[in-house]
């Protein structure tokens, strides 16, 4: 560390004239402001978008989501009340509380399943679509293509 304070202060001309490096405390005080910005973009900026995504998280948590904690335990939300949630675990369906800060990660939302189950039951829109690119290539072949009526004979 002493190393490191000697380099900038003999480089930037701190304790002499200046005569010998005019500037040089410029440099060095650009140099500081970029690894400011570099740690700013690269470290402090990620960490604060995944802090935010962790709060929009715990703060969405509904009755019904299957969660993991950070110590581990998987459950399913029984009530949210607060900043603590109760899960239920295990076969017999324990009951344990803990604060919404505890939560890792949700593993199935409640709504979810209600919303595959939803797809599920609607057509999908592929099945127009094909139907109707199969309609058009009937259409479009010529009368030489298509099959004969059934009263004319096949021709040789």
């Amino acid at each position: 560390m002493q190393n490191v304070l000697s380099f900038l202060l003999d480089n930037s001309g701190a304790g002499t004239d200046g005569a010998n490096n005019p500037g040089g405390s410029w440099v060095t005080i650009v140099m500081l402001v970029l690894v400011v910005v570099v740690f700013y973009f690269f470290l402090i900026r990620p960490q604060k978008k995944q802090e935010k995504e962790a709060a929009n998280m715990r703060n969405s948590l509904e009755v019904g989501d299957e969660i993991v904690t950070i110590g581990g335990i998987v459950g399913q939300v029984v009530s949210v009340k607060g900043d603590t949630i109760t899960i239920a675990t295990g076969k017999d369906r324990v009951k344990i509380r803990f604060l919404k800060t505890a939560v890792r990660e949700v593993t199935v939302k409640a709504n979810a399943e209600e919303d595959t189950e939803e797809a599920a039951a609607t057509p999908s829109a592929i099945e127009p679509a094909k139907e109707k690119a199969e309609e058009k290539k009937i259409e479009k072949s010529t009368p030489d293509e298509a099959a004969p009526a059934a009263d004319e004979e096949p021709k040789a």
